[in-house]
């Protein structure tokens, strides 16, 4: 057991103490032979690194209120509202939930794991709030490509999981093709090489799938609808097809159907049908504009946790 192992184990045992048996900092201190200095670093450890979550149930109804209803209506087992101040915007609401679930992660991620993110706003927000966690043999692996015509690689995207490898200590697997291809027989000839078969592979073998729900008109734009990778045509077609939102730059309609889109064909998104069957598939969103992308998600039962800003969710509730 390394030096990290240890402490997060000394920090579980401080923090049981203090929340379940109710023991003072001192108390602990004097049964565990530490200092108070000592006792109050690992208590923070253990909220940091999302081995404690802190969960304040409101007499009132407010967001646990919320997280049953949507449960009770989407037939999700998993659901945490954030709340955020009255009066203020979404750009607060954003950062709100990532610092949520940027803690949240570290009580879901440790090692011998394969994690999948799909990049987008509200994963690089995530990912700025990351709270530093050792593990050993864990892969980052990008889901979807991001390439456009202008560039194959993208800097935005591959700092989002530069940051999530180093911060878990984990190894990044890259998607170096395109968000869409020109041509649906240019995926078909790709998605035979070996290279690309193996991080499919990787994927499919994935643990836990982070992403975020996309949305052409979100008050904080997602990055595929505001950053040149789709043309009028696009914009065209998606509206044709009754398109409300993307998972990895693969599209859905309304009722959670996304069989027969012609753009999907160009996708470099997995099927969605990964995220119906996976262990864990933790979706992330925030902004008003994602609420009707975030309701078909949930009947297309594309997620099995969801985490959400409190007016988003109660957005939500009214379809």
């Amino acid at each position: 057991m390394n030096y990290a192992e240890d402490q997060s184990t000394l920090a579980v045992q401080v923090a049981r103490l203090y929340y379940y048996q109710g023991l003072t900092t001192e108390g602990i201190a004097q049964e565990l032979g530490l200092s108070r200095p000592k006792v109050s670093r690992l208590l923070a450890h253990a909220r940091q690194s999302g081995l404690v979550e802190i969960r304040i149930h409101d007499p009132q109804e407010g967001p646990q209120k919320l997280e049953h209803d949507i449960q009770q209506r989407y037939g999700i087992s998993q659901v945490k509202v954030v709340a955020v101040p009255p009066n203020s915007d979404e750009e607060e609401w954003l950062q709100r939930v990532a610092t949520f679930t940027a803690n949240h992660l570290n009580g879901l991620i440790h090692s011998e794991m394969v994690v999948g993110l799909a990049w987008g706003n509200t994963l690089d927000a995530i990912s700025r709030q990351l709270n530093p966690k050792r593990c050993t043999n864990v892969d980052i692996v990008q889901l979807n490509g991001s390439g456009n015509v202008y560039t194959i690689s993208n800097f935005y995207t591959s700092e989002i999981y530069s940051r999530f490898a180093q911060n878990y200590g984990a190894r990044a697997h890259f998607f170096p093709v395109p968000a869409f291809f020109d041509y649906p027989e240019t995926k078909q000839a790709m998605w035979q090489e070996r290279s690309v078969l193996r991080l499919i592979e990787l994927t499919e073998r994935a643990n836990l799938l982070v992403y975020s729900v996309g949305a052409a008109g979100a008050r904080v734009p997602s990055y595929v609808y505001a950053e040149g990778y789709l043309e009028a045509k696009d914009f065209e077609e998606l509206d044709r097809e009754g398109v409300v939102g993307d998972i990895a730059t693969v599209f859905f309609r309304k009722d959670g159907t996304y069989q027969d889109i012609p753009l999907n064909k160009r996708a470099t998104g997995p099927n969605l049908s990964l995220f119906q069957q996976a262990n864990h598939a933790l979706c992330v969103v925030s902004g008003l504009g994602k609420a009707r992308g975030l309701h078909a998600a949930l009947i297309g039962r594309f997620m099995n946790e969801l985490i959400v800003d409190e007016p988003t969710a109660r957005a939500l509730l009214q379809f």
